[in-house]
């Protein structure tokens, strides 16, 4: 078996000397967004990262009922209709380690993850972020942090059973690079103006590096360790139901200061969604050359696909020969009957706020029940209704201006799917001035 660089190694490469160039991870399993992305990296001829979450994709199913494999196929088939090289394409693996199987034993739960790690490599994932840091059922006090120690060390036991999954792989070899660290965000995101977040401590970078560079030697993961390229920190950026907090140069210059101390290190940065353009690209150039994004595609997705309806209330509510989607009201009956995804993440008992919070806020947890059949079904109604009649301009103007100038200027179909993506690939362009992709 042959092996071949990682496609990302060069934009690593690049930017530790001293050009600020870095690469967006895009983290969603929707795809619409997953259509969108590969359109712009078709567009601007460049590398995509995908990535999907220990929650989303595992060896059970996760949400979304995909294995790793079939999630590569999922992503790989996409490309291929679009004429897009899968060659050209990362998968990565977020957050891999015994999150979902925190209920249990270490022992079981570890376990569990290295089965996990296991199923992203043979699958052909060459990104994985290992992330013990979470507790297990006989970790003790979940209000006390895990030993960083035995973060290393667990970190370490899921990339030996990562190395030692390589051989089993069935085509060309790239071998994987690693990110080690966490950011340990609140559940769900922060949930109210007066959360705090804490931004992390140079002295807790330098410590999970140590320790995870000694367990690495002691599980004989030497070559393995030259492929761990990011530490995943808290940078200050987080958002909850209505607010965003925004990156602020200042508070994180210490931790500019201690990645430019390691050699092969760069910073990744999670929850990064609704951050300004001007603060991606301050990120970047502050050495957070990974900018992960995902939940701001999706809520990008909704607020399109909610737009859309507007445009057909306005066409056509006063014809009686025409069903109309009801798309909102569809999502909002789906969402009140499985409840799961979102009412631990909203913190009120007033049905008039939940009504907001459900459909508006930031958290976007309206993502989990787009594959819900009924809600399928309105999508595929709202877009016949608007593609049997041409939707005019002037409604585009009102309810999709971002996207006006496109259908005007012959860039994009006047068409319900074309729409959409453009909003969604309106937002990636911000990352892609942010990290210098495409320009």
């Amino acid at each position: 078996m042959i092996a071949v660089e990682n496609k990302i190694l060069p934009v690593i490469k690049e930017h530790k000397s001293g050009i600020p160039v870095g690469i967006t991870s895009v983290c969603s399993a929707n795809s619409y967004v997953i259509k969108a992305a590969i359109l712009n990296a078709k567009k601007n001829n460049k590398i995509l990262l995908v990535e999907s979450t220990s929650n989303q994709v595992a060896q059970f199913g996760g949400y979304t009922g995909m294995t790793p494999e079939d999630f590569k196929n999922f992503v790989f088939e996409t490309a291929d209709s679009l004429e897009f090289s899968t060659r050209n394409i990362i998968l990565g693996g977020d957050h891999l380690g015994p999150n979902v199987w925190q209920s249990k034993p270490a022992a079981k739960a570890m376990e569990n993850a290295k089965e996990l790690v296991s199923s992203y490599i043979k699958a052909g994932y060459s990104k994985i972020h290992l992330d013990v840091s979470m507790k297990c059922n006989d970790d003790g006090d979940r209000r006390i942090p895990l030993e960083p120690a035995v973060i290393a060390e667990r970190t370490a036991i899921l990339c030996k059973s990562a190395e030692e999954s390589l051989t089993q792989r069935d085509r060309e070899l790239e071998l994987p690079v690693y990110v080690i660290g966490t950011d340990v965000p609140p559940p769900g995101g922060a949930k109210d103006e007066d959360d705090f977040i804490i931004i992390t401590a140079p002295e807790e970078v330098e410590e999970t590096i140590n320790l995870t560079r000694q367990s690495f030697r002691k599980y004989g993961l030497n070559d393995a360790w030259n492929r761990v390229i990011a530490i995943v920190v808290q940078p200050g950026v987080e958002f909850g139901d209505n607010n965003v907090f925004d990156y602020t140069r200042n508070k994180s210059a210490r931790l500019k200061k201690k990645i430019e101390e390691e050699e092969n290190f760069v910073y990744e940065a999670h929850s990064t969604d609704y951050q300004l353009d001007d603060s991606l690209k301050k990120m970047v150039e502050d050495h957070f050359a990974i900018l992960k994004v995902g939940p701001w595609l999706t809520y990008t997705f909704r607020e399109a696909l909610f737009a859309l309806v507007m445009i057909e209330k306005e066409l056509l509510s006063t014809r009686k020969d025409v069903n109309l989607s009801n798309l909102t009201d569809v999502i909002d009956t789906s969402m009140k009957k499985n409840p799961a995804y979102w009412e631990k993440y909203y913190a009120s008992t007033e049905e008039h706020e939940l009504h907001i919070k459900r459909k508006f806020s930031f958290s976007d947890r309206v993502r989990y029940y787009w594959n819900d059949s009924a809600v399928k079904d309105s999508i595929r109604k709202l877009f016949l209704n608007l593609t049997d009649c041409r939707i005019p301009v002037t409604l585009i103007s009102q309810f999709l201006p971002e996207s006006y100038e496109a259908v005007r200027n012959g860039e994009i179909k006047n068409l319900p799917e074309s729409l959409v993506l453009n909003r969604i690939e309106q937002v990636l362009n911000k990352y892609n001035y942010a990290t210098m992709e495409g320009i």
